[in-house]
C-alpha cells in the first residue's frame, strides 16, 4: 500500500477551486479562437510535430533517428485528499509522453498554492502523490517551480523519449481503421456527483483507479506498426479529441455509442443531471461537426462530451490487426478496452445508436 495520510482534512480540497481536473480546460472553440493568430512554430526541420493538429506533445528529432518528446499539464483538485491530487494529476500529465509513443524519462513539477488558506503539510501531500506515481513509471520528478496563486494548482511538465519510427500522432489514422478506446469513460459525471457528496464509496474508489492508472500501454503500442495513430482522451471528452483526430487526419470518425466503455454508474448519474459545465462548453464547441441518431437523448450524449481526466488512449489501427491488439491491450491491465468504431472517407463524426 502507498503511505497516504489517514486524517481528514479540515476542509474540502476542491472548495478552493472553480474547477477540477481536465474539466477546467478551455473550451475548444476558446482555445482555437486564442490560437488563430499565433504564429506557427516557424520552419524548423526538427520540429516533428508541434500545434498544428492539437497532438498531445511536441516532438522534437535529435539525430534523424531519436527523438525529444516535450508537454505540459496541471489543473485544479477534482479530489479533497491532497495524496490522491497529487498522484491524478501526475499520471494525466504522463499520459501524453504515452499517447505519443514514447517513454517518460524525466519530470519537473508546476506548483501554484493559495498560501494562508492551506497547510504545508497538505501540500507536501500532493507532491508525494505525485512522486508516487513518477516512480511507478520509473521516472524521476528532477525539479519544478512553485507560486504563490489564488486556486490550488498541480502538475509535470514531462520529457519523453522515442524512436523516431515509433512517434504515433493524432493525425494518421487511415481509411478503415478500427478504433479502440483502452479506459472506460464518465471520470467528469463522477466528479460532478463527488463535488455534491452523492458519489458513492464504491464509485469515488473506481474513479480514482481510473485515473491513477499510468498510460504505459502506449508505449508498446508506438512499436507495432499495425498502430496508425493514438490520442489519449482527455478535457474535450471522447468526441472532442475523436474530431481531432478525425480533423488532422482528413477522415470521418464512425463510434457506435452502444460499444463505449463506461464506468459502472455513469449513466445513472448523467440521468440523475449529474454533469460538468465543461460538457455543455464541449457540445458548444464542436456539436456542428457531430451527427446524432434520431431521438439521442441528452442525458447519453452527456456521456458523450464528458470532460476525462486522465483517460485513456483512443487508438486508430489496422482493422486486421484489431482483434489481437485489444487482447494485448486487455491484457496489460485496461479491463475495460473496447473496438469503438472505424475511420472513414468523410468529415466529423457519426454516432451509430448501437
Amino acid at each position: 500500500m502507498l503511505d497516504k495520510p489517514t486524517e481528514p482534512a479540515p476542509f474540502r480540497l476542491t472548495s478552493l477551486a472553480h474547477g477540477g481536473g481536465c474539466g477546467c480546460k478551455l473550451a475548444p472553440s476558446v482555445l482555437r479562437e486564442l490560437l488563430a493568430e499565433q504564429p506557427a512554430a516557424g520552419p524548423f526541420a526538427q520540429l516533428l510535430v508541434g500545434n498544428e493538429t492539437g497532438d498531445d506533445a511536441a516532438v522534437w528529432d535529435l539525430d534523424g533517428e531519436n527523438c525529444l518528446i516535450a508537454t505540459t499539464d496541471f489543473f485544479m483538485p477534482m479530489v479533497d485528499d491532497p495524496f490522491e491530487f497529487g498522484r491524478i494529476a501526475a499520471t494525466n500529465a504522463i499520459s501524453d509522453v504515452y499517447a505519443m509513443g514514447a517513454r517518460p524519462v524525466m519530470a519537473l513539477a508546476i506548483l501554484g498554492m493559495p498560501l494562508g488558506k492551506i497547510e504545508t503539510s497538505m501540500v507536501r501531500e500532493i507532491l508525494k502523490g505525485g512522486a508516487a506515481i513518477a516512480a511507478e513509471a520509473g521516472i524521476p520528478i528532477a525539479g519544478g517551480h512553485s507560486i504563490d496563486c489564488p486556486e490550488p494548482v498541480y502538475g509535470l511538465a514531462v520529457i519523453g523519449t522515442a524512436k523516431k519510427a515509433d512517434i504515433r500522432r493524432n493525425s494518421d489514422a487511415r481509411p478503415g481503421d478500427v478504433l479502440i478506446l483502452t479506459k472506460a469513460l464518465g471520470v467528469g459525471i463522477y466528479s460532478a456527483a463527488f463535488k455534491k457528496e452523492a458519489l458513492p464509496a464504491p464509485a469515488y474508489a473506481e474513479m480514482v483507479g481510473s485515473m491513477t492508472l499510468l498510460n504505459k500501454i502506449g508505449t508498446a503500442l508506438g512499436k507495432d506498426e499495425a498502430v496508425h495513430a493514438v490520442t489519449d482522451v482527455t478535457g474535450f471528452g471522447i468526441l472532442g479529441h475523436g474530431l481531432e483526430m478525425a480533423r488532422g487526419a482528413g477522415l470521418a470518425l464512425k463510434i457506435d455509442a452502444g460499444r463505449l466503455p463506461f464506468l459502472n454508474d455513469a449513466a445513472e448519474l448523467s440521468q440523475k443531471g449529474f454533469v460538468t459545465g465543461a460538457s455543455h462548453r464541449n457540445w458548444a464547441s464542436y456539436g456542428g461537426e457531430v451527427t446524432l441518431p434520431d431521438g439521442f437523448p441528452e442525458w447519453r450524449r452527456h456521456l458523450l462530451t464528458d470532460p476525462q481526466t486522465s483517460g485513456g488512449l483512443l487508438v486508430a489501427c489496422a482493422p486486421e490487426a484489431a482483434e489481437r491488439l485489444l487482447g494485448e491491450i486487455r491484457a496489460a491491465g485496461y479491463p475495460h478496452a473496447a473496438i469503438i468504431g472505424r475511420a472513414a472517407d468523410g468529415s466529423g463524426i457519426t454516432i451509430g445508436n448501437g
